[in-house]
């Protein structure tokens, strides 16, 4: 019969250094695993976190809020791999009439906005008379639009203006509208400029908030 022998003496100082090593070295490479498999996955093609800044959402949203964004389904990404690219996910998720959403405003290199999406991909959208008016395919003749549920009915919409979208941008707005840069002085924002929506207000605690 064999007899299988046990080590009941402490290993030699320069051995139990060894194993030691080995032990934080093997624990360092689970936990980079861990964030290749799943914590990059969820930051980059799920969530992304954003700070607001300036006063253009008030009094919806303030200067300094955290905000989690819902990327995944608004916006396009994909997965590369050096040249080659492993995979890519298309949007498949449309915007609706009144989400806050976050995206990289035309003609200005380098910047987040987040603005309230206010006409839809085909509409055409008219500022007259401080309000706005949308005009489709259901409503010919244009509405004006609702937004007494994020806005004061004393807001008033300045400046002039009509704007007939494709079927690839959307026409977006500041809840503050006298001190938002919004759709009214850069036109349009096309689907591919879109980040995504937000979906978590996390900071301040007293007004966090799933939208």
């Amino acid at each position: 019969m064999e007899t299988r022998k046990f080590r009941d003496s402490p290993l030699p100082a320069s051995e139990e250094e060894m194993v030691g090593v080995k032990g934080f070295l093997w624990e360092l490479l689970k936990i980079a695993l861990l964030a290749f498999v799943i914590i990059i996955p969820v930051r980059v093609f799920l969530f992304q976190p954003f700070f607001v800044q300036g006063s253009s959402m008030e009094p919806n949203f303030h200067d300094g809020e955290y905000l989690l964004i819902r990327e995944f389904g608004y916006k396009e990404t994909s997965l590369a791999l050096g040249a080659k690219e492993i995979f890519r996910v298309r949007p498949s998720r449309e915007l609706e009439r009144g989400d806050p959403v976050v995206f990289r405003p035309p003609g200005i290199t380098g910047q987040y906005f987040i603005k309230r999406v206010i006409g839809l991909p085909g509409e055409t959208v008219e500022v007259v008379g401080s309000r706005v008016r949308v005009r489709n395919k259901e409503n010919p003749d244009g509405f004006f639009v609702d937004e007494r549920q994020y806005l004061l009915p004393s807001v008033k919409t300045l400046g002039e203006k009509s704007f007939t979208l494709t079927e690839n941008e959307y026409f977006v707005l500041g809840d503050n509208r006298t001190a938002s840069r919004d759709s009214r002085s850069f036109g349009p924002v096309s689907k591919d400029r879109v980040t995504g929506k937000v979906l978590l207000r996390a900071w301040p605690l007293d007004r966090w908030k799933i939208f």
